[in-house]
């Protein structure tokens, strides 16, 4: 019998072609006669664009093509704020918006041009403190003002809630933008042929958004184009709407005959954003003595820079996710969204939970010492649980929160750690921990959160996968093919999944809010019994038996009673096709989870499942020198089954990596509005180096909603990660860092604070 493959730690399916150096990014392709571009970008983050001479770069040698802001479609697009163009017009928002492109027959030559390219700018006063950017007489960002969106919320009775609490705290925290840091920096290919018709190969997270984009941005119809999916190094939100290039690449290949590659340099990535999106919150809370949350009071000051982008359904995230993690009644949510001259900010990892996620954790943990309860006892009094409705609606199908808890627990002897005598030297020593979730799909882009596959079994026996659900990198087609070898019989290796073309593959919405595996997955799962049922009804015919006595199996067709009664694979679909009224083996199916939108009041269960996580560390902190290093961390991820624990683990130890580079690490570094760390150099990310040996586990908490009982996993790892540093540096010293990154020069400053305090 074919061994299974489900639950299995199996390589990627894209994984030989990668480390051969084979893969195909988008910077690597070519096609004949491609010319090259390169962007020209403001120098200011506000200023009026008095005039732009391009006389001497059109007259270089070699150059093809230079484009301003005056050349560019009037329409404006944008996720719901309608605010950009394909190049600046009239006026620059941010420095390092992009101002003109030239098109040339190589780099060199586009990026000589671009120091020819005369530009006048009335610069104007900007407004870089969001704090202050609602503030009467603060520059304007847009016409219609600096508030961008706002949030308010409100179930039970707050008010009610913090009168029957029997201790209150409350704090101001502060998070900081943090740069994806995918291996590849934003690239594309575009080409019109000769019917006009725009083809353009793009690293992005899903085809059919950057398609719509295009339409957009470009004044044309959707048909007009088509989007191909090259692999994809990375994409951690970035490359989900919001990123420009891809944009400009594409209109510049519609001014030329000839096909032009946009590839942007690590400095350019950084200057153009997205970036996650930065926020103050003010967290009150009530709990009685014996821990329960009575009441929850947030507000919420967020900046998305020049353009809005996905930052207002970022800062909804922000808001109200974490409320579903525990049982609570009372709770009300006031956030608004600013404008500032910045580089834009939007979608990364997490979605917005990064940010309450260091809140809310950091807050549980200073209420537990007050109350004398150990915080991981303090989550579990509180924690939501299978089969709860939370607060906003959100049905929990499964919930392995608990054990999660019981997971990192154990792995760290948080018991025995907690209850060690404090150090008294310069080398401390303490432990903390955070828990979170995430959800799984989400519906919110109308009314349809779906995936469609479309599966051909060829006549010789292999099967091909088509969807436009995106792998970037994370296994999403090595989940896809694992499920299908599974319900087939078929081995891994005769498995395809073909890249995502908008011309091919059936709409979907591809890779963000953790949908694959369980969209996706669940559509797999039908597709594949589908296909099955069609190859046993043949063979019911070839071998003339029931089809109740039939399996598949080794890649043939086999009697349970009769061992010599079978048929290859191979032999079944081509019997299948060559018979009167035959036809190949091809099936195609939509799944679209039983979920709800949200109301008005921001009210619906929005996901088919919710993923948890929690996790635990151990800090040794430098009171000489304020520098922290992690010893020891365990994550513990639940993500229903893990249809590949290699591939879980792998995401999981990641995402840990990003929440340590975040909290520890890394900085973006402005001066007048322009970032001054645009680099791998000086943008300091956690490298080997800084990092222990990486621990993870899985729950598998079964999700009923998910195919064969899986859901989303990884994408809530990258969560408790900054609070579970910030608590153990808390346990070490007695210190609490409230605003990110921790720097060894707050590590100072606390405790110099504190022992003048208790001088």
């Amino acid at each position: 019998m074919t061994s299974s493959v489900l639950g299995q730690p199996v390589p990627q399916v894209t994984a030989q072609e990668k480390v051969l150096g084979r893969a195909q990014y988008s910077g690597d392709l070519k096609l004949p006669g491609m010319l090259h571009a390169k962007l020209l970008r403001s120098p200011h983050a506000h200023a009026r664009i008095v005039s732009i001479d391009t006389a001497q770069a059109a007259a270089l040698p070699g150059v093809k093509l230079v484009v301003t802001g005056q050349d560019v479609p009037e329409r404006c697009w944008g996720v719901k704020h309608k605010q950009q163009h394909v190049l600046a017009v009239g006026e620059v928002r941010f420095a390092g918006e992009e101002v003109a492109a030239v098109v040339a027959t190589s780099e060199d030559i586009a990026r000589d041009a671009l120091d020819l390219i005369r530009v006048e700018y009335e610069e104007l006063p900007a407004c870089l403190d969001p704090a202050a950017s609602l503030n009467e007489g603060s520059p304007l960002v847009h016409p219609e003002g600096n508030l961008a969106d706002e949030i308010n919320i409100s179930r039970g009775d707050v008010d009610a809630g913090f009168a029957a609490a029997d201790i209150v705290h409350e704090e101001t925290y502060k998070v900081h933008s943090q740069y994806p840091g995918y291996m590849e920096p934003m690239a594309t290919l575009a080409a019109e042929d000769g019917n006009g018709r725009l083809t353009v190969w793009t690293s992005t997270q899903t085809v059919f958004l950057a398609r719509a984009r295009f339409a957009e941005a470009l004044d044309r119809p959707v048909s007009t184009i088509r989007v191909i999916q090259p692999t994809v190094g990375g994409g951690f939100g970035a490359k989900i709407v919001e990123e420009r290039s891809s944009v400009i690449a594409a209109f510049l290949a519609t001014k030329v005959d000839r096909p032009v590659r946009l590839c942007l340099s690590r400095l350019e990535d950084f200057q153009s954003g997205c970036f996650s999106v930065p926020c103050s919150i003010k967290l009150k809370m009530g709990m009685t003595r014996d821990g329960r949350i009575t009441a929850k009071d947030v507000q919420i000051l967020s900046e998305c820079g020049a353009y809005a982008g996905l930052a207002p359904e970022v800062m909804l995230v922000t808001a109200m996710r974490s409320d579903n993690m525990q049982k609570i009644e009372n709770v009300r949510s006031c956030a608004r969204l600013v404008y500032t001259h910045t580089m834009p900010r939007g979608a990364f990892r997490g979605f917005g939970g990064t940010q309450m996620s260091f809140a809310l954790n950091s807050h549980m943990s200073v209420m537990a010492d007050r109350l004398g309860m150990d915080p991981i006892d303090l989550h579990r009094r509180n924690a939501i649980k299978t089969g709860d409705v939370s607060v906003h609606g959100w049905n929990i199908g499964s919930c392995g929160l608990p054990e999660c808890l019981d997971q990192v627990s154990t792995a760290i002897r948080w018991t025995e750690k907690r209850s060690r005598a404090k150090d008294i030297g310069p080398l401390r020593r303490g432990v903390g921990m955070a828990a979170a979730m995430h959800v799984s799909g989400n519906r919110t882009m109308g009314n349809w959160d779906g995936s469609t596959v479309v599966l051909k079994v060829n006549e010789d026996g292999r099967a091909q996968i088509l969807t436009a659900e995106s792998d970037i990198g994370q296994g999403a087609n090595t989940m896809l093919a694992q499920i299908c070898a599974e319900e087939l019989g078929i081995p891994l290796s005769h498995i395809t999944v073909s890249a995502p073309d908008t011309d091919s593959a059936p709409y979907n919405l591809g890779s963000l809010a953790s949908r694959v595996t369980i969209n996706a997955g669940n559509a797999m799962v039908k597709a594949a019994r589908q296909a099955r049922t069609q190859i046993l009804e043949a063979a019911v015919q070839k071998l003339e038996c029931d089809a109740s006595d039939l399996t598949i199996a080794d890649g043939a067709v086999q009697s349970t009673s009769n061992s010599n009664l079978f048929a290859p694979l191979p032999e079944i679909c081509r019997f299948h096709i060559f018979r009167h009224g035959g036809d190949g083996i091809h099936v195609r199916v939509t799944h679209d989870p039983d979920t709800k939108m949200m109301d008005a009041d921001h009210y619906g269960n929005i996901a088919p499942a919710y993923s948890f996580a929690a996790q635990a560390v151990e800090v040794e902190v430098d009171t000489e020198t304020g520098r922290v290093r992690l010893v020891e961390t365990y994550l513990s991820d639940d993500c229903g089954r893990a249809i590949n624990p290699l591939s879980v683990h792998g995401q999981s130890n990641g995402a840990a990596v990003q929440a340590v580079g975040w909290t520890l690490y890394e900085n973006l570094q402005f001066e007048d509005g322009q970032v001054m760390n645009g680099n791998l150099a000086d943008y300091t990310m956690a490298t080997a180096d800084a990092l222990p040996t990486l621990n993870s586990d899985i729950v598998e908490s079964f999700e009923p909603n998910g195919p064969l009982g899986a859901k989303g996993a990884s994408e809530t790892a990258i969560l408790p990660g900054a609070p579970a540093i910030a608590n153990a540096i808390y346990d070490a010293i007695g210190v609490r860092i409230t605003e990110l990154p921790i720097t060894p020069e707050k590590i100072l400053a606390g405790l110099a604070a504190r022992e003048q305090a208790h001088a």
